[in-house]
């Protein structure tokens, strides 16, 4: 089928590599779908660094990259549901659907799974293969930006939608873009009160732009001073950990209520002491650890709330450049100077 552009991770060292690979060929039960759009994730910008993780889990060569959203060109056998010239997003994580998590409805903790751009060729490239089960019907007429950042939307939707918000106090700690999206998902689900915290003032001044009651910096303000004189001394309801940072860990315990719920979605770069017995145990906290989308009812879910003007994500997308401008993007990323950045092969 021809050449296409791609960014490599070629080699296990920092870095990335712009190169050529054959254009796939869809095999049964799997479509090609032509990328318009990709967004860069926390994910690409580890393997970009090379961080333990990175070295641990990923096979150069390989093609990184796994937001986006594009038109379906061309469709193997046995595919049913989509057809050419459809406009898509997708589902990163492919499922085997023989474990027992996927044959008793929880494919998002698929023990045997294989995420898009990590374990398999993805979307910094012209053309992607994905199978047909993972391809999201979008409408031809949404943002392509937006399409292009339902996955990561997908991760906030799930943070959310794990606890009850309803009428409840939030506290959102860490504002890339999952946190910032969190936000907006927070608001549209009925929260009453939404804080926010970062240590990055960038990024703390697009969460301003959106459905927030408070923004704070834990570098320039007292937050547990600041977070219990607004809850009239009693914490917050709901903890929504989207950093992975043990500062951010530690004190969003403090400042929970009794009783109160917590999901975690941020991810340490390594182990987290904490102390069980006065901030969970005694505490009485439900605590939520978050993984992927709900296959797929969040995919549902967060449809709703876009076709529906429901929420706004808009402000999050802060730079938009061509795919070969990948690098720049990187260094934008690791100098705390942009939110969601997107990609046009």
């Amino acid at each position: 089928m021809g050449k296409m552009r791609v960014v490599l991770k070629q080699s296990p060292a920092p870095g990335l590599t712009l190169g050529e690979k054959e254009i796939p060929v869809p095999g049964a039960g799997e479509v090609l779908v032509k990328v318009i759009a990709t967004g860069i994730c926390g994910t690409d910008f580890h393997i970009w660094s090379w961080d333990k993780w990175s070295a641990a889990r990923i096979k150069p060569p390989i093609v990184f990259g796994h937001e986006f959203t594009g038109e379906v060109v061309d469709i193997g056998s046995e595919v049913h549901r989509i057809k050419k010239g459809d406009f898509v997003s997708a589902e990163t994580h492919i499922v085997c659907n023989r474990c027992y998590e996927c044959l008793t409805g929880k494919k998002h903790v698929c023990k045997n799974v294989k995420i898009l751009g990590v374990d398999v060729d993805g979307t910094f490239a012209e053309y992607v293969k994905i199978p047909e089960e993972n391809a999201w019907l979008v409408p031809s007429n949404r943002p392509k930006e937006i399409s292009a950042i339902m996955e990561p939307l997908g991760n906030a939707v799930h943070t959310v939608m794990e606890v009850d918000v309803r009428g409840k106090t939030v506290l959102i700690t860490g504002c890339g873009p999952i946190g910032l999206m969190a936000i907006e998902v927070a608001h549209a689900v009925g929260a009453s009160k939404i804080i926010a915290t970062d240590t990055n003032d960038y990024r703390l001044s697009i969460a301003k732009q959106l459905n927030v009651n408070y923004v704070f910096n834990p570098l320039k303000d007292n937050i547990e001073k600041e977070i219990l004189e607004i809850t009239h001394g009693e914490g917050v309801d709901v903890l929504l950990e989207m950093s992975g940072a043990f500062a951010a860990i530690e004190s969003g315990f403090k400042i929970l209520r009794p009783g109160g719920e917590v999901s975690l979605l941020g991810i340490p770069s390594d182990r987290v002491s904490i102390d069980f017995a006065e901030a969970i145990i005694f505490k009485g906290a439900v605590i939520h650890g978050i993984v992927g989308r709900r296959m797929y009812e969040t995919w549902y879910t967060m449809e709703e709330l876009l076709s529906n003007n429901r929420i706004n994500i808009s402000p999050i997308i802060t730079h938009k450049m061509k795919l070969d401008n990948i690098e720049e993007g990187m260094e934008l990323i690791k100098a705390g100077k942009s939110g969601k950045i997107v990609l046009y092969p």
